[in-house]
């Protein structure tokens, strides 16, 4: 079930040293200016929530660019309509791989849940759309994102906030964090419940409602010389009862862990 990890990939990312940096703040680059170029490599592992679904550990490519307004970091691009040092707002579009492919869940567990794995329908990719902002003292760092489906896929909205608290540990960054994201009735119950139409065949109805998800963890950036960088994250976060109710869900799930770790080059 690969479409699972790629949002946990580039969700828990942070990127602190090139994802973060905006259009007027030189770190990272030598020369003076951003790093225009990111290239590496990451493995993620992580355990699914979903029925039949067990720890995946997939290889993936890291793909950033950082220009004066523009940016792309793997599944985002942002314009910047704010830039300083201290604060950035962006206009961004992301895409969302939330969901499942029906052929990738595990048919016995549905069945215990009490799903036919043969009335049920794929959940597609979407695409989101809305602002992101970020901002950064001596107090830590807040970002917000405020997202809604452009695509109609889920026709459902997204808000996020995460605080941050970096400081230097072994030759590096350390940002412990905690947050939370809300997502609307729309696009909940498009993930975790089950579609009109699945019903009308007679799968169970079930429809979460709107639900939070808070988290915690952690990410962690060194430089290794000018151009290489080693980063990781780890996150944890807790599902609520709407989630764990769902018959796509794993019995006795309330929690996922997510762990990253990759190194990049800077061009």
């Amino acid at each position: 079930m690969k479409k699972l990890f790629w949002p946990v990939l580039l969700s828990v990312m942070s990127f602190n040293a090139t994802a973060q940096i905006g259009p007027e703040e030189p770190e990272g680059n030598p020369d003076g200016g951003p790093p225009r170029w990111g290239v590496g490599i990451a493995t993620v592992l992580s355990d699914s929530p979903y029925a039949g679904e067990n720890t995946r550990v997939i290889p993936v490519p890291l793909i950033t660019y950082q220009g004066d307004r523009f940016y792309f970091r793997g599944i985002t691009a942002g314009w910047y309509i704010v830039g300083s040092e201290s604060f950035q707002l962006a206009a961004i579009t992301k895409l969302r791989f939330d969901g499942f492919e029906v052929d990738d869940l595990g048919k016995k567990e549905l069945a215990q849940n009490g799903i036919d794995y043969t009335l049920l329908e794929d959940r597609d990719i979407a695409l989101d759309a809305g602002l992101a902002a970020t901002w950064s003292g001596s107090a830590g760092e807040i970002d917000i994102e405020l997202l809604a489906d452009v695509t109609d896929t889920s026709g459902g909205q997204e808000a996020s906030i995460q605080y941050g608290y970096p400081v230097q540990f072994a030759g590096g960054m350390l940002t412990p964090h905690a947050g939370i994201t809300w997502l609307s009735e729309d696009n909940a119950n498009y993930y975790y419940g089950t579609l009109d139409e699945e019903v009308a065949r007679g799968v169970i109805n079930y429809k979460p409602g709107a639900v939070t998800i808070p988290h915690v963890g952690f990410s962690y950036f060194r430089p290794l010389g000018d151009k290489w960088s080693l980063m990781s994250t780890v996150r944890y976060s807790l599902l609520p009862d709407e989630i764990q109710d769902s018959p796509f869900i794993e019995p006795d799930t309330d929690r996922t862990v997510s762990v990253l770790i990759g190194i990049a080059r800077a061009f």
